[in-house]
């Protein structure tokens, strides 16, 4: 028996309310689920809070799961999730919330940029699944754009402007951004920036999409200057209000994004006051079109 998607947006996302993905007899149903997330680009499930081993093994259906190795290179401390999740919370291993000066908070804050999940690794990221354990009464929301919506709806002299384009992409970048200028020297050599197609097909889909957003610094080729307003008037018809799903989250809900052909970003929320423990499995990228792209 297929599974029933309903389409949320008119472009993309797809709500599953007849799997429940904590149970492993689900992922029997793993076919069923990869077509549906090659069509819609975003997936969303309700239930009830996952244990980290069962979002681990439910995302790995997926593909290879990267390890939440970046913000470790930056913020050392004691861990409070598997090496496997990105802890994309305001909760410190001692389950108090961050202070409003503390690093980690300053670091987080660049997750309300539009991005795409590690763009700048020498391994991008496939898929993201980001599973809610603890919500807030106001904000906090996740917006998705498709990029591959958002490619069909340029102008086809855009089109051919960009086609073929590269970008330097950089996780400092986008941190200094906002100011976060405070990295080490063995930290900046450790998150050396990478080079990225700025349009990539997506097989899956048969259809074309943009892969830019807040990690990417400049355009290769182009005068610094030149290539940031490009990306920024490409950023601007990305996120267009027509592209936008916003996703408002329950406790227990899991989301699944193709960070092929999307973008997202968090919406503000009172993170010195409110909890929110929100817990991202990745899948790292195997396209061979994405490999050995490091900046020289």
């Amino acid at each position: 028996m297929a599974i029933n998607v309903t389409q949320l947006h008119p472009m993309f996302v797809g709500e599953i309310r007849d799997l429940d993905p904590h149970d492993p007899a689900a992922d029997a149903r793993y076919p069923d689920l990869q077509a549906a997330l090659d069509r819609h680009a975003v997936l969303s499930f309700h239930g009830t809070p996952m244990s980290q081993e069962r979002q681990v093994e439910f995302c790995g259906l997926f593909g290879t799961l990267e390890g939440a190795k970046t913000d470790k290179t930056i913020l050392q401390g004691k861990e409070r999730l598997k090496h496997t999740l990105a802890d994309v919370s305001n909760v410190a291993p001692d389950d108090k919330l961050f202070g409003k000066e503390d690093r980690r908070r300053m670091f987080n804050l660049g997750n309300m940029l539009w991005h795409t999940d590690s763009s700048f690794k020498r391994v991008p990221a496939k898929y993201s699944m980001l599973h809610a354990h603890s919500v807030v009464p106001e904000g906090g929301e996740t917006q998705v754009v498709d990029t591959r919506a958002a490619w069909e709806a340029l102008p086809e002299a855009m089109k051919t402007r960009v086609d073929g384009l590269i970008a330097e992409h950089s996780i400092l970048h986008s941190r200094e951004k906002l100011g976060f200028y405070d990295f080490s020297a063995e930290e900046r050599a450790a998150l050396p920036p990478v080079h990225r197609p700025i349009v990539r097909d997506h097989a899956e889909s048969g259809r074309r999409a943009l892969y830019l957003a807040s990690h990417a610094s400049h355009i290769l080729g182009m005068e610094v200057p030149d290539g940031r307003m490009l990306i920024a008037e490409l950023m601007e018809h990305m996120t267009q209000r027509e592209f936008i799903y916003t996703h408002h989250w329950q406790v227990g809900d899991l989301m699944v994004w193709d960070n092929r052909c999307t973008l997202h970003r968090g919406r503000p929320y009172d993170d010195v006051n409110h909890r929110r423990d929100m817990r991202r499995a990745t899948v790292e990228d195997d396209d061979p079109a994405m490999e050995h792209r490091d900046a020289a």
